[in-house]
Protein backbone atom coordinates (compact mmCIF):
# COMPACT_ATOMS: atom_id res chain seq x y z
CA UNK A 1 0.00 0.00 0.00
CA UNK A 2 1.45 3.51 -0.92
CA UNK A 3 1.74 6.00 1.69
CA UNK A 4 2.53 9.38 1.44
CA UNK A 5 4.38 11.60 4.07
CA UNK A 6 5.15 14.92 4.05
CA UNK A 7 8.80 15.59 2.32
CA UNK A 8 11.78 16.35 3.86
CA UNK A 9 14.30 18.68 2.50
CA UNK A 10 17.25 16.36 1.64
CA UNK A 11 19.02 18.26 -0.96
CA UNK A 12 18.32 19.28 -4.52
CA UNK A 13 19.07 16.20 -7.08
CA UNK A 14 21.14 17.52 -9.79
CA UNK A 15 20.05 15.28 -12.53
CA UNK A 16 16.50 16.08 -12.27
CA UNK A 17 16.70 19.03 -10.41
CA UNK A 18 14.07 18.49 -7.83
CA UNK A 19 14.51 17.97 -3.90
CA UNK A 20 15.57 14.14 -3.81
CA UNK A 21 12.83 13.23 -1.58
CA UNK A 22 10.50 14.23 -4.11
CA UNK A 23 12.52 11.89 -6.82
CA UNK A 24 12.06 8.73 -3.65
CA UNK A 25 8.44 9.72 -3.85
CA UNK A 26 8.38 9.71 -7.88
CA UNK A 27 9.98 6.57 -7.84
CA UNK A 28 7.87 4.69 -5.74
CA UNK A 29 4.92 5.40 -7.15
CA UNK A 30 6.35 4.02 -10.73
CA UNK A 31 7.24 1.00 -8.73
CA UNK A 32 3.85 0.75 -7.69
CA UNK A 33 2.19 1.47 -11.23
CA UNK A 34 4.55 -1.15 -12.45
CA UNK A 35 3.66 -3.60 -10.11
CA UNK A 36 -0.37 -2.97 -10.10
CA UNK A 37 -0.68 -2.87 -13.54
CA UNK A 38 1.79 -6.21 -13.93
CA UNK A 39 -0.90 -7.60 -11.22
CA UNK A 40 -4.01 -6.12 -13.77
CA UNK A 41 -2.71 -7.90 -16.63
CA UNK A 42 -2.21 -11.06 -14.95
CA UNK A 43 -5.54 -11.65 -13.27
CA UNK A 44 -7.34 -10.54 -15.93
CA UNK A 45 -5.54 -12.21 -19.63
CA UNK A 46 -4.86 -15.44 -18.44
CA UNK A 47 -5.73 -17.76 -20.86
CA UNK A 48 -7.68 -20.45 -18.29
CA UNK A 49 -10.28 -17.41 -17.27
CA UNK A 50 -14.04 -18.11 -18.32
CA UNK A 51 -16.00 -15.06 -18.41
CA UNK A 52 -19.78 -15.50 -19.04
CA UNK A 53 -20.49 -12.62 -21.38
CA UNK A 54 -23.59 -11.99 -23.67
CA UNK A 55 -23.21 -10.82 -27.25
CA UNK A 56 -25.70 -9.27 -29.72
CA UNK A 57 -24.63 -9.29 -32.87
CA UNK A 58 -25.23 -6.08 -35.39
CA UNK A 59 -25.20 -8.70 -38.31
CA UNK A 60 -25.39 -12.26 -39.56
CA UNK A 61 -23.46 -15.38 -37.89
CA UNK A 62 -22.44 -17.77 -40.36
CA UNK A 63 -23.16 -21.11 -39.01
CA UNK A 64 -21.70 -24.45 -40.57
CA UNK A 65 -24.00 -26.44 -42.23
CA UNK A 66 -22.99 -30.15 -41.30
CA UNK A 67 -24.57 -33.69 -43.21
CA UNK A 68 -24.64 -34.76 -39.31
CA UNK A 69 -23.16 -33.52 -35.68
CA UNK A 70 -19.95 -34.75 -35.04
CA UNK A 71 -19.27 -36.98 -32.03
CA UNK A 72 -16.33 -35.04 -30.68
CA UNK A 73 -16.83 -31.33 -29.96
CA UNK A 74 -16.26 -28.56 -27.53
CA UNK A 75 -18.62 -26.24 -25.48
CA UNK A 76 -20.34 -23.58 -27.48
CA UNK A 77 -19.71 -24.91 -30.56
CA UNK A 78 -23.03 -24.46 -33.15
CA UNK A 79 -24.00 -26.16 -36.12
CA UNK A 80 -26.97 -26.90 -38.70
CA UNK A 81 -27.60 -30.21 -39.83
CA UNK A 82 -28.40 -29.96 -43.35
CA UNK A 83 -31.11 -32.24 -43.94
CA UNK A 84 -33.43 -31.13 -40.87
CA UNK A 85 -32.28 -27.16 -40.68
CA UNK A 86 -32.64 -28.08 -36.91
CA UNK A 87 -29.63 -25.71 -35.04
CA UNK A 88 -27.42 -27.60 -32.45
CA UNK A 89 -25.12 -26.48 -29.48
CA UNK A 90 -22.32 -28.51 -27.85
CA UNK A 91 -23.87 -28.36 -24.56
CA UNK A 92 -20.78 -30.43 -22.58
CA UNK A 93 -18.39 -32.21 -24.19
CA UNK A 94 -19.40 -34.43 -27.05
CA UNK A 95 -23.02 -33.64 -26.47
CA UNK A 96 -24.79 -32.20 -29.29
CA UNK A 97 -28.67 -30.45 -28.10
CA UNK A 98 -30.78 -29.05 -30.40
CA UNK A 99 -30.99 -25.23 -29.75
CA UNK A 100 -34.72 -23.81 -28.77
CA UNK A 101 -38.14 -25.55 -29.90
CA UNK A 102 -37.51 -25.80 -33.50
CA UNK A 103 -40.20 -28.48 -35.41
Amino acid sequence: MLTVTEPQTLGVDQKNNMPQDFQKQLDQLRRDFDSLNSEYYLNNFSSSKDENKYVRFNTRVKVPTVTAVATVCEIGELCVVSSTGKLYVCSAANTWTIVGTQT
